[in-house]
């Protein structure tokens, strides 16, 4: 298990995290403890991670695994804590990010929030750059699937959008 490239990926992708903090909690802490169970989860399974994958597909898949099982949980427990900063992660970094957002990228970014977890998950990929195809692979999802929903949740989200302007 090689910790530098670890250390380099995690680095270099470190906004995949934040994103997806960003959508599953509003408040900071919960944000700062979400992002320590990603980078936690990354680390354990990273003596598993088949480099013919890309790197952040697999560490998507993992996060918004992470994410969804964090947004059901319904009782917090004391972990212990990991410093972020020694990853080279800084959620004040990731605030004044999310914090110079325009007013319509702020109301999608709501509207966003307020889908199921599975669709939230499946937007953000999608605004990521993801084909349907990688989506599906990461989701365990089939492409049709991915597809249908997809249009759904435009159309959904268009229509919200329309409703608040």
């Amino acid at each position: 298990m090689d910790e530098a490239l670890f250390l380099q990926q995690l680095a270099a992708h470190k906004r995949l995290l934040y994103k997806i903090a960003y959508s599953y909690c509003r408040n900071a802490e919960d944000r700062r403890d979400l992002v320590q169970d990603m980078v936690m989860q990354l680390w354990r399974s990273f003596r598993s991670f088949d480099q013919r994958v890309l790197f952040s597909t697999w560490m998507y898949r993992i996060a918004m695994n992470v994410a969804i099982s964090h947004y059901r949980s319904e009782t917090r427990q004391l972990r212990d804590t990991l410093p972020l900063e020694e990853f080279g992660l800084d959620i004040a970094e990731a605030d004044q990010l999310f914090n110079a957002q325009s007013d319509n990228i702020r109301t999608l970014d709501k509207l966003i929030s307020e889908l199921d977890e599975l669709n939230r998950a499946l937007i953000l990929l999608f605004m990521d750059g993801y084909s349907n195809d990688e989506i599906a692979a990461i989701m365990g999802l089939t492409t049709s699937n991915v597809a249908t929903r997809m249009s759904r949740i435009k159309q959904k989200l268009q229509s919200r959008f329309a409703e608040g302007n």
